[in-house]
């Protein structure tokens, strides 16, 4: 039975082509640095291990790119039991479908570099530590933890850009793409590793950008806050102004 995007997935694609190119967010906080130097430490990791071999890179970096929707998902969903209230489910449902959709990328790659045992074990060591790394992360952090998810996904972009050019340069086989990817990106019969890659840039491009979001929301709950606090404290001065001189 063919696999299929999340319904919330699909619909978020449909009919749109994403923007693609190198984005980045120019980090401004002591925050988005840590970030950003998190990301390019793993990034040195990955460039050592893998060098130019990028089937197999996507394959142990799609399982570490696979955490932390489940995981934001997942703490999203316990914060909205333990205060019980609503508004929660669209941001759940969107990291579930990210972390869903991050799976596909993996059982697409197995397909295609066929990793060894080597490899495999290598995908339970990093995703033994990531998970729980992320989830430390998470629950004290969760705006870094985004904003480390974006800087994550500009990477993937820039990874896939390179991996394309492999692709078109001949030096990387254009083989023909697995069924698992012709029947989740519903991808022409005849379609190629070269669209399969294409295809999946383009959801590591959303993934970028909905997590640079979720982050940015982070800031813009902090200053409604400090400006209501900033109006309570007002009200408060008036007031007792007022009755020093009644």
């Amino acid at each position: 039975m063919a696999e299929e995007p999340h319904p919330d997935w699909r619909h978020t694609r449909k009919g749109t082509t994403l923007y693609t190119s190198l984005m980045h967010y120019q980090p401004i906080t002591i925050s988005d640095r840590i970030a950003l130097t998190f990301t390019k430490s793993m990034r040195f990791i990955a460039d050592t291990f893998f060098k130019r071999r990028y089937g197999h890179r996507a394959v142990v970096l799609e399982t570490v790119a696979g955490v932390p929707g489940m995981v934001a998902g997942m703490w999203t969903h316990l914060t909205s039991l333990r205060r019980m209230r609503v508004g929660y489910g669209p941001k759940i449902r969107t990291l579930l479908a990210e972390a869903e959709n991050e799976r596909m990328h993996l059982m697409t790659f197995i397909e295609i570099a066929k990793p060894n045992l080597f490899e495999r074990y290598l995908v339970l060591i990093a995703q033994a530590i990531f998970w729980n790394l992320f989830f430390v992360i998470y629950v004290f952090f969760p705006r870094t933890a985004h904003r480390i998810v974006g800087y994550f996904e500009e990477e993937a972009v820039y990874s896939y850009t390179e991996y394309l050019k492999e692709i078109d340069s001949g030096r990387t086989p254009n083989i023909p793409a697995p069924k698992i990817a012709i029947d989740y990106w519903k991808l022409a019969p005849d379609a190629t590793l070269r669209d399969v890659v294409i295809a999946v840039r383009e959801d590591e491009a959303h993934h970028r950008d909905t997590n640079h979001q979720f982050a940015k929301e982070y800031d813009e709950q902090r200053k409604t806050s400090q400006s209501m606090e900033g109006i309570t404290s007002n009200e408060l001065q008036r007031k007792s102004n007022a009755r020093k001189f009644s």
